[in-house]
């Protein structure tokens, strides 16, 4: 089409769309002007012979084509001229980035690599390209990727750069040739940049600078067969044994309906492999992937699709996840205000779980406790903590059958404190003494919990309840009883029915039911929801007697659902609680030589912030050398520390942070960091076409692709920056002139002879 228009108007339309139009008639121009008047009266008083009334139509028609063929010659004669600031040869200089990323690696130009492009056009004698931008300004090479730097050639260019900053390259190019004058920048890319950095503040430095900058996309804006594992969602860090449920997106185009094996890997070794049908062309797909940390310590696990055929980017097809995987003791307390049956079959089921210590008291007449699963002779010596620190030891903490009036005021605060402030884990359990039975409405407990507490049943007469999961807690791991949705509704329906006494319809805003239950009347009634509450989370289980599923005569004996139950649950219970020092990253994988920024939160035996703590970073490289950096107080925010450091090696670094104030220990915590060179370029690497486009609009510059680059050079030319000087082109002998002009003669004499009036 460019070809087309050139060929029409003499010039290519970026010369239209940067350039003027002005008329250069004189006074001779002005005279003729008034002669092609005089012509186009004697046309109108000509065709003033067609006389007929019938003839109205052709009069019309003749005159107008007359008119328009001497309107032609009119604009012919006041001479139209196009104005351009063109470049002065050789005056100007002119940035060429060139993109060095991995993803320029790609073969998706027939077959050819996206660097066969840049090699084509800007490397050896017969880079046009090249050529022609060096007859016309001073070229300067820059090569960009995690960095930009200046370099002679592309000869040397390895395309193995494992991040793109965009941003960054055009502010360097930008700063090297401040002060000299400066054609614009030309950007030979893909688009994909892998930074979280805002380009909008160099685009608009460039802008306020007037120095354009012309995009040259290179690759396919979507590929045609390509299947990608988008994101992988999972904790930094779980208790071993936890069984995970985790989400990954999958994304494809060519392989649609397509049913392909999702594999899980842990450090080589496949912990679990499910078929995944892949989502239509174009669509995602978020898959529920089961899999259980078995193994302490820090875990790479890797989520993989198998290559399939013609796929034209195969390193996108795995993601990989770093997850901390602590082999530590949890300590949870339980507490019922009378023997039932319930505490010992919880108790049996977390007996063999070595990460979890289930401390239970057990109210057995005013004042006389039993206490089992105790660290030593004093803990609860005394009964149900009476201090901050002392229930604050605990990391989760559930109530049975006990009514709220056996605590004090002061124990109801700590109670909702221990969540909302100390970031624990409360359960409520269905009872007699529980809920609204237990005059927990209206309390500071009774605001935690995430369902409404009505009236009361003042019978106390038990309804039995068939149970079912929900949409949300038909895939979540506490309520998911077996390996598949399916399999895990149908043990659902096998499942036996439980009683309860607390009724309870409704649920807090923001509160999530896992499950619920139906009577006999068909009344739902909720079974268990959960909503978090400040620092912590709390959940509700209005239902007195789930040992019920261990021991009802339909069990068999060797079914372990009730085992798995709660112990799933305990665990749920204790997940994410946090320490007394707590220790976040702002990544779990950085680039060799990035900075990794180490963030600590420090609190005290009550879990208020600390602003006065010696806090030292424990730093273990790969190869075991330590390091130890000390970390200062922000100052900006209570009890928030930082540093940071830059590591020297590949692989994965621990990270403890130790915290102690006037020489007594607070705590610790610890985290990993894994060092290697990233693989986000080959994700979403199609062209973006957008970002690139944008580039250009924005600064005043224009976006190429291979198909059209080589109008780029007069697209610099002409665009008015740098050393200039006018150029006048004329215009009225362009070709689409005189066709036109011929086509309005011909017009009139062909339909002169149709009508007969020749």
């Amino acid at each position: 089409m460019e070809n087309v228009f050139r060929f029409l108007f003499k010039y290519p339309p970026l010369m239209f769309q940067q350039g003027d139009v002005a008329w250069a008639f004189s006074r001779s121009v002005l005279l003729i002007s008034g002669g092609v008047a005089a012509a186009a009266v004697v046309a109108l008083l000509t065709y003033r012979g067609v006389a007929a009334a019938d003839r109205l139509r052709d009069r019309f028609v003749l005159v107008a084509l007359r008119l328009a063929a001497l309107a032609v010659l009119l604009v012919c004669l006041f001479r139209p001229t196009l104005i351009l600031k063109a470049a002065v040869p050789q005056q100007n200089f002119l940035a060429v980035l060139v993109d060095n990323s991995r993803s320029m690696a790609i073969a998706d130009r027939d077959g050819q690599a996206r660097s066969a492009f840049v090699q084509q056009q800007l490397n050896g004698p017969n880079a046009k390209l090249l050529t022609a931008l060096s007859q016309r300004f001073v070229v300067r090479l820059f090569s960009f990727a995690s960095s930009s730097d200046r370099i002679q050639s592309t000869a040397d260019l390895k395309f193995d750069g494992t991040a793109t900053r965009l941003s960054q390259a055009l502010d360097r190019a930008r700063d090297e040739l401040a002060g000299l004058p400066l054609a614009g920048l030309v950007m030979i890319s893909d688009g994909a940049d892998t930074t979280d950095a805002a380009i909008d503040e160099s685009l608009a430095s460039l802008k306020a600078r007037s120095i354009p900058v012309f995009t040259v996309g290179v690759g396919q804006e979507q590929f045609a067969r390509d299947i990608q594992v988008t994101r992988v969602e999972t904790p930094r860090a779980v208790l071993k044994g936890t069984a995970l449920v985790v989400d990954v997106v999958l994304s494809q185009t060519g392989y649609g309906g397509r049913t392909v094996p999702l594999s899980v890997e842990d450090d080589g070794r496949i912990v679990n492999t499910q078929e995944v049908k892949l989502p239509p062309d174009g669509e995602s797909a978020t898959v529920k992937v089961r899999f259980t940390a078995g193994e302490a310590g820090a875990r790479l696990f890797r989520f993989r699709v198998p290559t399939q055929d013609a796929e034209q980017v195969t390193q996108n097809n795995a993601r990989e996840a770093l997850i901390q995987v602590n082999d530590r003791v949890e300590k949870v307390l339980y507490y019922e205000g009378e023997p039932r049956v319930e505490l010992k079959f919880v108790r049996r089921a977390v007996a063999e779980d070595k990460n979890l210590q289930l401390v239970t008291l057990d109210r057995t007449a005013e004042n006389k406790y039993l206490r089992q699963g105790v660290s030593n002779s004093e803990e609860l010596i005394a009964g149900f903590p009476k201090t901050r620190e002392e229930l604050f030891a605990y990391r989760a903490l559930v109530l049975g059958s006990v009514e709220a009036a056996s605590f004090t005021p002061e124990q109801l605060r700590m109670i909702a404190d221990f969540v909302s402030k100390r970031g624990g884990s409360l359960l409520m359990l269905g009872g007699r003494r529980a809920f609204a039975e237990g005059g927990w409405a209206g309390t500071p407990v009774g605001e935690v919990l995430p369902v409404v507490i009505g009236s009361s049943n003042a019978k106390y007469l038990a309804t039995d309840i068939s149970v079912r999961p929900t949409r949300a807690g038909a895939t979540f791991p506490v309520t998911l009883l077996a390996n598949s949705e399916d399999a895990s509704a149908k043990k659902w329906d096998d499942m036996p029915e439980l009683s309860a006494v607390n009724l309870i319809k409704d649920v807090k805003p923001g509160a999530t039911v896992l499950l619920t239950g139906s009577d006999k009347a068909r009344q739902e009634h909720v079974v268990l929801a959960h909503q978090r509450y400040g620092r912590g989370k709390a959940l509700a289980m209005p239902v007195q007697d789930v040992w019920y599923w261990r021991m009802a005569a339909k069990v068999p004996v060797s079914d372990t659902t009730h085992q798995m139950f709660w112990r799933r649950m305990i665990r749920w219970l204790v997940d994410g609680v946090p320490d007394q020092v707590n220790v976040t990253t702002t990544a779990d994988r950085v680039e060799p030589g990035e900075p990794i920024k180490v963030a600590a939160e420090v609190l005290d035996q009550a879990y208020a912030e600390v602003n006065d703590a010696t806090v030292t970073a424990h730093i273990t490289s790969p190869s075991g050398r330590t390091t130890d950096v000390p970390i200062d107080w922000t100052v900006t925010k209570d009890g928030d520390y930082r540093t940071a450091f830059v590591p020297d090696e590949a692989g994965i670094y621990t990270v403890k942070v130790g915290a102690e104030r006037a020489q007594k220990p607070l705590g610790s915590g610890s985290m990993h960091v894994r060092v290697s060179a990233g693989d986000a370029e080959y994700f979403d690497a199609a062209m973006r076409a957008p970002l690139l486009k944008r580039i250009a609009e924005e600064t005043g510059g224009r976006f190429f692709t291979s198909t059209n680059v080589a109008s780029l050079p007069e697209a610099i030319s002409y665009s008015g920056r740098g050393v200039t000087v006018v150029e006048e082109r004329e215009l009225w002998d362009m070709p689409a002139l005189f066709m036109l002009l011929v086509g309005l003669v011909s017009a009139e004499w062909g339909y002169r002879r149709v009508r007969g009036l020749a």
